[in-house]
This record gives C-alpha cells, structure tokens and sequence, in this order.
C-alpha cells in the first residue's frame, strides 16, 4: 500500500472539504477523513457527504475532488519520517517494490514518482479495469510486473483492506501502525505481525 510510506491525510481532508464547501456542504473534521480513508476516493467522497444526499450532488462533489485533488495532491504530503532511508536500503539490497493504493491512479503515479522516483518499480492505482483491494487483482498485477511470486513477496499495509488484501491473495501480512489504523484496531481485524517503525519493518523483510 502507498498509505504506509506517505503521510497523504492533510491533503485528503483539503480537498474533501475543498469539494463540500463548493456545494454548500458542512465540512469534514481530519480524523473523520481518516476513518473513511482506504476504500477509493469514490467511497471517500459518499462517506464525506452528509447521508441522504442527493446522487447528482455527490457526483458533483466527487468531480470537483478529483479536480482538486490532481492539482494538489503534493501540497503537504511527505513520505513518513524514515521511509526514504529504508526504501534506498531495501532496493540497494535488491528488494523489488511495488506500491498498490485504491487512490485514483494518475494520483498514485504522480505521488510515485516525485517521492519515490526509481525506488518504486511498479505502482498500480484505482483504475476501471481492475477491482479495486481488497479484491486480489491489482496486488497480483503488480507481482506479475515484478517478475515475482506471491510465496516470494510480503504484503505490507496499514488497514483493514490491507490486511483483507493480503488474505485474499494468499501472501503473508506486514502490518504498520503509523499510518491510518492504531495497532489496536489492525489487531482487531486480524493482523499477527504489527510494526511501529519504517527500520523494524526493514528488519523483518530482510530477515
């Protein structure tokens, strides 16, 4: 998942609330957007709008994010502190890497890119051809691009979906507990193996 590696929460939430206030909708406090978070920017937007609004409204809504949000998905998104050190580790040591996020893709290759640059071999985002997680298919696309198998690769994630995700793709689970869900609630939804820093999780990737 990209949501591990970056903090993208602040600009999420500025174009959620961008996107009501255009439509005279009340506003959304973060920590909501964070609960609704992970599930594609579509299910963001009808979880953002007040129940009962009307569908035409909500598209509207969810048009002007997309608009939005294209052109300031960077505006204060960073990668987590220590995730830049550990990626270049990982790759020096030849781990291969891949990002799969339910965000809209031209999102995800943008973010990619300008964070990540070479790091990330593959990144795959929400796109109309392929269910989106905790469906199986993006993750197995992306295996696929990198040239590995599944028993090869471990999934590494920070919410319910990611640990459905992985589940239903059959590869072992790396959850993280500085992202969008606290460890509690990952351990809830059945995650064994909780890491609370970027070097932890290196550690146990190299073994």
């Amino acid at each position: 998942s990209g949501r591990n590696a970056l903090d993208t929460l602040q600009d999420l939430a500025s174009a959620v609330n961008h996107s009501l206030e255009a439509f005279g909708l009340p506003l959304r406090s973060v920590e909501e957007v964070r609960t609704f978070v992970g599930h594609g920017i579509r299910n963001l937007i009808d979880r953002s709008v007040p129940a009962g609004t009307d569908p035409a409204t909500a598209d509207g809504v969810f048009g002007e994010f997309r608009t939005y949000y294209a052109a300031h998905c960077s505006d204060t998104t960073a990668p987590y502190g220590g995730i830049p050190e550990v990626l270049t580790d990982l790759a020096r040591a030849g781990v291969k890497m891949a990002i799969v996020s339910n965000k809209a893709d031209f999102a995800v290759q943008d973010l990619t890119r300008r964070y990540f640059g070479d790091k990330i071999a593959v990144a795959v985002g929400a796109r109309e051809d392929m269910p989106k997680k905790p469906a199986p298919d993006m993750v197995e696309y992306a295996l696929a691009r990198l040239g590995v198998t599944k028993a090869e690769a471990a999934y590494v994630g920070d919410s319910e979906v990611d640990v459905l995700t992985a589940r239903n793709t059959g590869m072992d689970c790396l959850a993280v507990d500085w992202g969008f869900r606290a460890r509690e609630t990952l351990r809830g939804d059945g995650a064994e193996r909780i890491f609370s820093t970027p070097q932890e999780l290196m550690e146990a990737i190299l073994g």
